[in-house]
């Protein structure tokens, strides 16, 4: 058209026309853009575990996680699902390998139909052993690719490619599947800002700011049950040839200690070499340890595993794993800790927490620290390839003396009218813990009794023969008051070999005449006599009094144990005619309490009362509760046996309520026993049956099945006949 005549011609009305779109006015450049894509639905989940076993209560809390914040029920899920908190699934008491991607696997297929809009997958790294944590931009470039972000579209800053990310996935209901994540700051941009996704994340950390800032569910994660570890091996191998070795396939199955990746790994080797005999592997387990789950693969290698997670630890850290890994014991408290390491109550109490955060260390509710069996050969093994040997002897001694200090402590608490015997002073930067009373000198034997036995071979193994000896010495009073037959007869033997190397003529009197009393507790009779007897030769050779009349209070109890009374009440006679010349009057109680029972067993009941009320008003004198119990129960024995019945209830009562006071479980189990049978005697069924039942469930507890078989003997006789025949129940007498 010809413009000359300056006139404009533009369309003013807008319109359409089929397929064809016309603009009115258009103002500057014109620019052709594609329609926005189609997003397809992204299906990233890896393949859900082949053989998987148990994990029930685990992934019900997820379901119940997912929908938590539904007001209808699991039914409802489907259309609901988004609305509950993130999910942090982490291994506690476990380490890289307790399963944590299995779970999130399995419980992700199995829910998928609840995410109709897909699943995002990606594996962080966190813990890679071949590669280096992923960074969160790398992570979320990935999901928008998945989304189908054409790239020309995605922002160069990380910020932006977030927004960008939660832009995309705010109404949609998505899983997305954080695993192997490092820390919370590599997690946090990869969430969805709305609450129609639901979020999985697993890490060997506890994820303390994801839980704490954004809500996040936390599901603990622990060893395989021995029912789900063996259904694991089942599976993989099949029930025929674990039946063909049942005795390897059960050290298998304890060795691994429901350890799931040592389960996998062990059963992927008998997979491939069907001829294996489980009982090499076993064997290997138990002499290699956590090195036999080695492997060039680092897919397929436990210690490769456990080393990623070894390699975010600080130097700090580094060191009190290792430690911990050679630590005395099953398990630890933080002030053993504490000498262990030689740091400060707080230091220690950071360093704790950072491996208990790190998966590798385990609290209890009660307070202590343990490892996995596997972990601790592993952190065994850095203490020797990392800590140089004078670091590691010095840990060891601070550690064993601050178990030694505490338990004399103890023990002097729990009866401290036994003889002491003089300790070294302990090792720098090893601090007894402070106990205040009996009852928490109690307390603190039982919750160290297996660290202290630990502790004493430990002292063997470093040639520390005093501290073996001493150990034994201040256990003594535990083992006999709560029933550790068989420990007793175990730490004496150490101590036996310990004096050997000591020159103390008083330590061989001792350790001889407590070995002797631990071969009779357990009934071993001809070597309880031979070492009672060597103890009173080596007495008698050094004309040590003392140790003569204790060794021969002690045979008067080792002979009436193997049912010669006779000759017991000759030996308590012997006793108490040597401990009235001396200055020793408990020992002199005990020693007349003795006489006075045995004169009861053998019918003699005045003299018997005699001496048992002679016995009562010393102890009382002396102000001791657990040799008033003693007399007291003596006494309620012999009114028994002369028709008092109704003084033998009020005698027995009152040593009941003392020894139960003072935690005397075994005596307490004793006089039960014989309190049943005044209580028969009488017609008082209700009763007899109420104290012989309380019995048997000490006995039992005790390990004391002969006793248990006889009060269930009385229990089935209490109403066919007028009075179960009562059995000699002796007391012990105390160790000196």
């Amino acid at each position: 058209m010809d413009r000359s005549d300056g006139l404009r011609v533009h369309n003013t009305v807008p319109g359409t026309a089929g397929g064809v779109v016309q603009a009115g006015v258009v103002h500057g450049d014109v620019h052709l853009h594609p329609p926005p894509p189609v997003l397809g639905v992204p299906r990233q989940l890896p393949a859900a575990p082949g053989v998987f076993a148990g994990r029930g209560t685990e992934l019900a809390e997820l379901d119940r996680a997912l929908t938590a914040s539904s007001p209808n029920n699991q039914a409802d899920a489907g259309s609901r699902a988004g609305t509950a908190a993130t999910i942090v699934i982490s291994a506690i008491g476990g380490a890289g390998g307790i399963g944590k991607t299995w779970l999130a696997l399995r419980w992700a297929h199995a829910r998928a139909e609840w995410f109709p809009d897909g699943q995002l997958f990606v594996d962080l790294r966190g813990f890679s052993p071949t590669e280096r944590p992923m960074p969160p931009g790398e992570a979320v470039r990935g999901f928008l690719d998945a989304l189908g972000v054409d790239p020309g579209r995605i922002p160069t800053e990380l910020v932006a490619q977030a927004a960008l990310y939660r832009s995309l996935v705010a109404d949609k209901r998505m899983l997305v599947v954080l695993d192997n994540a490092a820390t919370a700051e590599q997690v946090v941009p990869l969430l969805p800002g709305g609450r129609s996704c639901i979020v999985l994340v697993t890490s060997r950390r506890i994820l303390s700011g994801l839980i704490a800032r954004h809500g996040a569910r936390h599901l603990n994660l622990d060893v395989l049950t021995d029912t789900e570890a063996r259904t694991l091996l089942e599976r993989r191998l099949g029930a025929e040839r674990l039946a063909a070795e049942p005795r390897a396939a059960t050290d298998l199955l304890t060795l691994c200690r429901g350890f799931p990746l040592a389960l996998g790994l062990l059963a992927g080797r008998a997979h491939t070499n069907p001829r294996l005999p489980l009982a090499q592997l076993a064997g290997e387990l138990r002499e290699f340890g956590v090195g036999a789950l080695d492997d060039d693969d680092p897919t397929a290698s436990l210690t490769a595993v456990l080393a990623t997670s070894h390699q975010a630890l600080t130097p700090e850290q580094r060191r009190v794993f290792g430690l911990l890994g050679i630590a005395p014991g099953p398990d630890i408290g933080a002030p053993a800790v504490a000498c262990l390491t030689g740091l400060s109550p707080a230091g220690t109490g950071r360093v704790l927490r950072a491996l208990q955060e790190a998966s590798l260390l385990h609290r209890d509710s009660h307070g202590r620290y343990a490892m996995h069996d596997l972990i601790r050969g592993y952190a065994a093994t850095t203490a020797q390839q990392d800590l140089p040997e004078d670091l590691r002897d010095a840990a060891l001694e601070r550690v064993v003396d601050f178990y030694l200090h505490t338990a004399h402590a103890a023990n002097r608490l729990l009866n401290p009218h036994r003889t002491t015997t003089p300790l070294d002073p302990p090792a720098p930067g090893a601090h007894p813990h402070p106990l205040p009373d009996a009852p928490a000198a109690l307390a603190w034997l039982s919750t160290e009794h297996a660290c202290l036995l630990a502790a004493q071979h430990t002292g063997a193994t470093r040639h520390r023969h005093q501290v073996v000896w001493q150990l034994a010495w201040a256990l003594t009073t535990f083992h006999d008051w709560q029933g550790h037959r068989h420990d007793a007869l175990a730490v004496w033997r150490a101590a036996a070999d310990a004096v050997a190397h000591l020159p103390d003529p008083t330590t061989h009197v001792r350790t001889h005449r407590n070995l002797g009393r631990a071969y009779a507790e357990l009934g071993r009779h001809e070597q309880a006599l031979e070492h009672l007897h060597r103890a009173l030769a080596l007495a008698e050779h050094h004309h040590d009094s003392t140790h003569q009349a204790q060794t021969h209070l002690t045979l008067a109890w080792a002979w009436e144990r193997r049912g010669d009374d006779r000759q017991a009440l000759e030996c308590a006679r012997h006793a108490l005619d040597l401990y009235r010349t001396l200055d020793h009057p408990v020992w002199e109680a005990h020693a007349l309490n003795a006489v006075g029972w045995c004169a009861a067993r053998l019918g003699a009941y005045d003299t018997a009362r005699a001496h048992c009320q002679e016995a009562l008003t010393l102890h009382r004198r002396q102000a001791y509760p657990a040799g008033e119990a003693t007399a007291l129960d003596s006494l309620g024995f012999i009114d028994h046996r002369t028709g008092h019945h109704q003084q033998a209830i009020d005698h027995y009562r009152q040593a009941l309520t003392l020894r139960r006071s003072r935690g005397h479980t075994v005596t307490a189990a004793g006089t039960l026993d014989r309190l049943g049978h005044p209580h028969a005697a009488l017609g008082q069924h209700d009763q007899a049956r109420a104290v012989w039942q309380q019995a048997l469930r000490l006995y039992r507890q005790l390990g004391r099945s002969t006793d248990a078989q006889r009060v269930q003997r009385q229990l089935d006789e209490l109403d066919s006949t007028p009075e179960p025949v009562e059995p000699g129940a002796p007391e012990n007498p105390e160790r000196g």
